[in-house]
């Protein structure tokens, strides 16, 4: 494990003092020369029938669909990023800005471990924020930070949006000899493997509040994303989701008829993540309540009708304000309208399209009458307070239901 060396306080717009002909990264750099925007050096050359090791940033419970990814699509090897722990996200902190959005500080920390555990690619998605920036960034960071020898498959760099392209580019960066056919086939694949992922989640976030044996719905999801981090074919996929559910329907349920329910919406990794968001699900979940969390893959990147949202909540928001404001929105509306009984808004720390929202909630809550939860996360955030604010946001929205 590489230690991160502190460097001395400096001015604003001051140049980092290095020692002549530094070389960090694979970047050789003189006094007063600028810092090149891209990667200038050469990658070591590799043998053309040896695999890659491809790792992906930790990401919810999407782990299993990750390695099928890197092993059915990519033809690599994946290497599976280790659990985040406090020392994973203090290391990405300590070598990201103060001022980057949160997530960016996981993500660094996650990449930090998987170069560690042997990764020589790494995985960077594309989006519509400062998303779209962050691959090059991390690349930069990684590299004077010591990490030479690995590549970033970074989707960003794809501005077509073409398959084709795309495909292109997994060739050039991960895999030559990759073949078409059966890379097609396997994206399908994977495909499948996220919805049932989000399936199952949804699934356990309705029901696991009420189970009858402590820790039996769990024990079903985990069990499932098991047989999911095993599967090599499609069949593989489709016959573990199918056990999953019958093994649900099968578990005992202490339901009321009208149970307190709680939808969540926010900021796409932090609502998600719950390294991020300190495990909201499962404290609410604790407190007996029937979570929602509109926010996944499955319904934001795969099936997500962004004129339909538009239109649904014109009356609140003639623009988007940023890539899930108006996803956001439209699911705060619907959940006001299915008379949930309260709205948790989650975002991480230096999110300005989320901070956007936050009025348009407040405009929700008062025309609906239904409570909306605030919760802003960064890498300090503590579990005491959490826990007393999502304690005393259930007391509330209980007693709102008894008296209603």
């Amino acid at each position: 494990m590489r230690k991160i060396a502190s460097q001395p306080e400096q001015s604003a717009g001051e140049p980092c003092a290095r020692e002549p002909r530094e070389e960090r990264g694979r970047i050789t750099l003189k006094p007063g020369e600028p810092r090149p925007l891209f990667f200038t050096g050469k990658h070591r050359k590799r043998d053309r029938h040896s695999r890659h090791r491809v790792a992906f940033f930790h990401f919810r419970s999407y782990g299993p669909a990750f390695r099928y990814f890197a092993e059915q699509v990519l033809d690599a090897d994946y290497v599976p990023t280790p659990t985040p722990t406090r020392a994973t996200i203090e290391r990405g902190a300590e070598m990201s800005a103060d001022y980057v959005c949160t997530p960016f500080k996981h993500i660094m920390g996650d990449y930090v471990a998987a170069l560690d555990a042997g990764a020589d690619v790494l995985v960077q998605v594309t989006g519509f924020c400062r998303l779209n920036y962050y691959g090059e960034l991390a690349e930069m960071i990684l590299r004077d930070a010591g990490y030479g020898d690995f590549r970033m498959l970074n989707f960003s760099d794809v501005a077509t949006g073409k398959v084709r392209d795309y495909v292109a580019y997994c060739k050039k960066v991960v895999n030559p000899d990759l073949s078409i056919a059966h890379g097609v086939k396997s994206l399908y694949g994977a495909y499948r493997m996220v919805e049932h992922i989000d399936a199952v989640r949804d699934r356990y976030l309705a029901n696991a509040a009420f189970e009858v044996e402590p820790g039996s719905f769990d024990r079903v999801r985990r069990s499932f994303l098991s047989d999911m981090d095993a599967a090599q074919t499609n069949a593989d996929i489709e016959a573990g989701f199918r056990r999953a559910m019958d093994a649900f329907d099968a578990l005992p349920l202490d339901k009321p008829e009208h149970p307190v329910r709680v939808g969540i919406v926010g900021e796409y990794y932090t609502a998600q993540d719950p390294t991020s968001n300190l495990d909201v699900e499962r404290k609410l979940l604790d407190l007996g309540v029937e979570v929602s969390n509109c926010m996944s893959i499955s319904r934001f990147n795969l099936h997500y009708n962004a004129e339909a949202s538009r239109a649904a909540i014109a009356e609140y928001s003639s623009y988007d304000m940023g890539p899930t404001s108006t996803f956001n929105i439209a699911w705060a509306k619907r959940y006001a309208e299915e008379g949930y009984d309260g709205i948790i808004h989650i975002k991480s720390a230096g999110c300005t399209p989320e901070i956007d929202v936050m009025p348009v909630l407040q405009r929700l809550s008062r025309d609906y009458r239904v409570p909306v939860l605030f919760l802003t996360f960064d890498t300090q955030t503590s579990d005491a307070g959490l826990d007393t604010r999502l304690e005393a946001f259930y007391d509330m929205i209980a007693m709102r239901k008894v008296r209603s």
